[in-house]
């Protein structure tokens, strides 16, 4: 016995009897060219015999043994696996022997008994039968390829007691290693035994064991079962699976759709009547938000697209529109930049209160007159600012405030609520201009005659050059040092203000004797208040009038104003105009 407890090894190999000398699967027999203690043996007819000896191949998953003298090794000897311990004690010469050196390791675990053992390293031998020639060797043979040889040693959880079988020379369909068989219910179906107690799917695989046959051994995993695949599982998981990829395609559809496709919209002009009011300062969003809350439209981005694409797009003005139902947004855009969409109430430049009373009750439906009442009723509550006169003369504090403009209008809208509208426009727009500097700079009782200067100024003009002619004619009248007229401003629309009427063929007895505040053939100065409504050239013609000496002024068609410096020139003009007209 050696100081590792090894006996001294196998006898030599019996020709006749093969398992003569066999150690089991932990002896090593010597290899050809090789002694007991694994060192390289001279051969007469060896070309190689004077090779040095190779070094073993390394398995990284063994564990690591101090190195041991291989023992001699037979490869045509049938080996078993069997695990002896080693208690350093004499043993049986053909008994297993430790296992020193590494057995050689084989690709998809074809020699794996599923267990490590700490004192059975295995590492492939320098002569190796199974190896695919070593350096220094060559080429070698296949020992377990002839008809004769015996089956290739087999782990021990395969081997069995059963006479070993020839194995042929190669087999492929020997896989090494083959993956274990899903066992889960779910998967596999639960087997039904029969009224005897028997599996009806208890049989062999065989292929499996016609493959397990030829490997050597009779040897057989375990019952291999029919897979019976439960219908009612599988169907629920296909309707799991298909539920999940459709609502993943909706969802991924719909945000894509949202992020990349075109915005809902409807297709057509639409039907039916809806009114709509687009306050004032709306962006192209905001007046997509409210016709979408009013059905005209589908989406606010379609709106929005199309008043991009459109070139009139932007210039959209605030007011009430009437559109249809379920229109695509590019119709309705269309109809919005078309002012006769629009449901407004207009109020042209020049025109008094009385007739912009008369229009709000059409617009609304109003009794004749309702409008008229509310204004002097609510006079206080419409929104007038503190510079305006409290004379008593004056004929309607409203005039000059009813802003000409157009109004958007609903059926739901009241005189009162359109009248404060106005009022609050004009204050808007006053505020835009330095009245109270004009009302200085022309010697005039502030903001107030400004305006009542404006409203002559609209009724007397017809453009915008009559306009600040007919300015400098006010406030050149108005100056104290004036003696053609004598401060009087003779303007025939005063007269017909107070006469509620617009004539230009007045009689000259009549125009010099009426005693009515609002006439300036009769009283010198500005009437009491302004008598029209006026816009806003005549406004700012006021704040900036001519400078050429204009003095008087007459239009004997009433389409052209012909201006005059002196009284002689006027008198002229104006023996014509009587002539045309058959006036004494």
């Amino acid at each position: 016995m050696t100081e590792y407890g090894r006996g001294p090894g196998s006898e030599p190999w019996h020709p006749e009897d093969p398992l003569y000398g066999d150690q089991g699967w932990g002896g090593q027999q010597s290899a050809h060219g090789q002694n007991q203690y694994g060192q390289q043996q001279p051969y007469p007819h060896d070309p190689y015999a004077q090779q040095p000896q190779q070094p073993q191949a390394h398995d990284p998953y063994a564990q690591q043994q101090p190195q041991q003298p291989q023992q001699p090794h037979d490869p045509y000897a049938q080996q078993h696996y069997q695990q002896q311990p080693d208690y350093g004690v004499p043993q049986d010469p053909y008994a297993q022997q430790p296992q020193q050196p590494q057995q050689p390791q084989y690709d998809n675990g074809g020699w794996d008994t599923g267990q490590q053992s700490a004192g059975m390293p295995y590492a492939a031998q320098p002569t190796d039968p199974y190896g695919a020639g070593q350096a220094g060797y060559g080429e070698t043979h296949d020992y377990y390829g002839t008809p004769e040889a015996y089956p290739p040693p087999q782990p021990p959880g395969r081997r069995e007691a059963a006479a070993p079988q020839q194995a042929p020379a190669e087999n492929p369909d020997w896989d090494p290693e083959v993956q274990p068989e899903e066992t889960h219910p779910f998967f596999t179906g639960t087997d039904t035994p029969d009224d005897n107690g028997d599996d009806k799917d208890d049989e062999y695989d065989d292929s499996r064991a016609s493959r397990r046959g030829s490997r050597g051994g009779n040897e057989r995993r375990g019952k291999g079962k029919k897979k019976s695949r439960n219908g009612c599982a599988c169907l629920v998981v296909s309707l799991v699976l298909v539920g999940g990829l459709g609502g993943v395609s909706y969802f991924g559809y719909s945000y894509w759709k949202d992020k990349f496709g075109s915005a809902p919209d409807y297709a057509g002009s639409g039907s039916g009547s809806v009114e709509v009011e687009i306050p004032k300062g709306s962006f192209g969003s905001d007046i997509g938000n409210i016709l979408k809350k009013k059905g005209v439209v589908k989406s606010v981005d379609a709106f929005v697209s199309a008043q991009n694409e459109n070139p009139k797009g932007k210039s959209i003005q605030a007011g009430v529109y009437l559109l249809h139902e379920k229109m695509s947004a590019a119709e309705a855009l269309k109809m919005m930049v078309d002012p006769k969409s629009q449901n407004l109430l207009v109020i042209p430049e020049g025109y008094r209160n009385a007739a912009v009373y008369e229009m709000v009750d059409k617009k609304l439906g109003l009794k004749k007159g309702t409008t008229e009442d509310v204004a002097k009723s609510e006079t206080s509550e419409l929104g007038l600012p503190d510079w305006v006169s409290k004379n008593k003369d004056i004929k309607d504090p409203l005039e000059g405030f009813l802003y000409p403009a157009a109004y958007p209008v609903t059926k739901q809208t009241k005189p009162e609520t359109l009248l404060k509208k106005m009022v609050s426009r004009a204050n808007e727009e006053y505020d835009k201009l330095d009245l109270e500097g004009a009302a200085k700079k022309y010697k005039l009782d502030g903001p107030w005659q400004v305006l009542t200067v404006a409203s002559l100024v609209q009724a007397e003009g017809l453009t915008h050059d009559d306009f600040r002619k007919m300015a400098e004619v006010a406030y050149n009248r108005l100056k104290p040092d004036n003696i053609a007229t004598n401060r009087k401003l003779e303007f025939d629309s005063a007269f017909n203000y107070l006469k509620k009427q617009s004539k230009i063929k007045i009689g000259t007895n009549e125009i010099r004797t009426n005693p009515d505040p609002y006439n300036t053939y009769y009283h010198a100065g500005l009437p009491p208040g302004p008598i029209s409504n006026p816009g806003d050239e005549a406004l700012r013609a006021t704040l900036n009038p001519t400078g050429d000496g204009w003095m008087f002024f007459i239009s004997l068609d009433g389409k052209k104003t012909q201006f005059t410096k002196t009284a002689a020139e006027h008198e002229k003009l104006n023996q014509k105009f009587k002539e045309q007209h058959g006036l004494g």
